[in-house]
């Protein structure tokens, strides 16, 4: 379907009321609520924007048989965790032909897998604290862990999102529970070395040639780390935009969040996460490839501070996907 055949245009060369979209979210991962309210604020902004937009969620078999047999011309996907984010429905759309918002099927699979993001940020310089990758079944020493990286530890679920099956732990009695707690969420785990320090995060725009949005410090109203609660709750975190940091130290942090945005292939949008210690030392955590669209998440207040409201985003990330 072409959605470029008028002279009546968006800013970026779409004709909104010629693009049918298919809005994925729900799904059966344990994010589904969160992904459930991305979608719907990603379908207002869409017919906002002047998109026919229809709404899906992949967890029922008939919207799958509907997408299959409608005519749309990209799915807009608002999936998080397994199933959606994870390169599984990338396949689907990819197998039935249907262009869709975000990364592929690979570099999906690769960022969801937080083990994996690792060699890939270390082989392309972008740095990252030590860590120790631990498959379910296999023996796991947590005093040789805590010798190796230290008794502050973060204990991380693979391919958990939404920071459900973290674990912020001190000493191996605290590891050796946190671990168990976390192999029953995934069969990967990683266990990271702890860096104290502020928490910012970078979203990047863009396919062959991403850039980096502006960088956002994050506060959680706890005051403790950027957990399930200070992410989604309304007032459980504040977003200072742009970051209260020097130029140098900016553009650093861009360029570090483009880096990790090409070494894992990504397209479209990521979104990275960072902690920022007391000697500015800069530290990759992971990368989102579907990162939350609700009222409170981070993509919207970056691209606000640009100019861009959350209608103009939306068409973005479907001209993104036609390219």
């Amino acid at each position: 379907m072409d959605c470029q055949k008028s002279n009546e245009r968006s800013a970026s060369g779409l004709v909104p009321e010629q693009c049918p979209v298919a809005v994925l979210c729900g799904g059966t991962s344990t994010e589904r609520e969160i992904s459930l309210k991305s979608g719907a604020s990603s379908a207002e902004a869409l017919r906002e924007a002047g998109f026919p937009v229809t709404v899906f969620d992949p967890a029922r078999k008939e919207d799958l048989l509907a997408l299959m047999t409608g005519d749309f011309a990209v799915a807009f996907l608002c999936t998080h965790g397994k199933g959606g984010e994870d390169g599984t429905l990338q396949g689907f759309l990819d197998t039935i032909g249907l262009p869709y918002t975000g990364s592929d099927v690979w570099s999906s699979a690769v960022a969801m897998d937080k083990t994996k993001t690792k060699l890939f940020y270390r082989a392309s310089g972008v740095p990252t604290p030590a860590s120790v990758w631990l498959r379910k079944g296999e023996p796991a020493d947590a005093g040789a862990l805590v010798n190796e990286l230290g008794s502050h530890l973060v204990v991380k679920a693979a391919s958990g999102g939404s920071t459900l099956g973290l674990y912020i732990v001190e000493g191996r009695d605290e590891l050796a529970e946190a671990l168990q707690q976390a192999f029953s969420f995934d069969d990967d785990v990683l266990v990271e070395q702890f860096i104290a320090g502020s928490e910012y995060t970078v979203s990047v725009l863009g396919n062959s040639d991403p850039e980096a949005l502006p960088v956002i410090q994050i506060l959680p109203a706890n005051g403790s780390f950027y957990d399930f609660e200070a992410k989604y709750a309304p007032g459980g975190s504040r977003h200072v935009c742009p970051a209260p940091l020097s130029d140098e130290q900016t553009d650093r942090m861009q360029r570090y969040a483009v880096m990790a945005h090409k070494a894992l292939s990504c397209r479209g949008v990521s979104r990275t996460d960072f902690i920022m210690d007391d000697d500015g030392a800069m530290w990759a955590l992971e990368t989102n490839t579907l990162p939350g669209m609700t009222s409170t998440s981070l993509i919207p207040d970056a691209a606000r501070v640009t100019g861009m409201d959350f209608p103009t985003l939306c068409t973005q990330l479907v001209s993104l996907a036609l390219e």
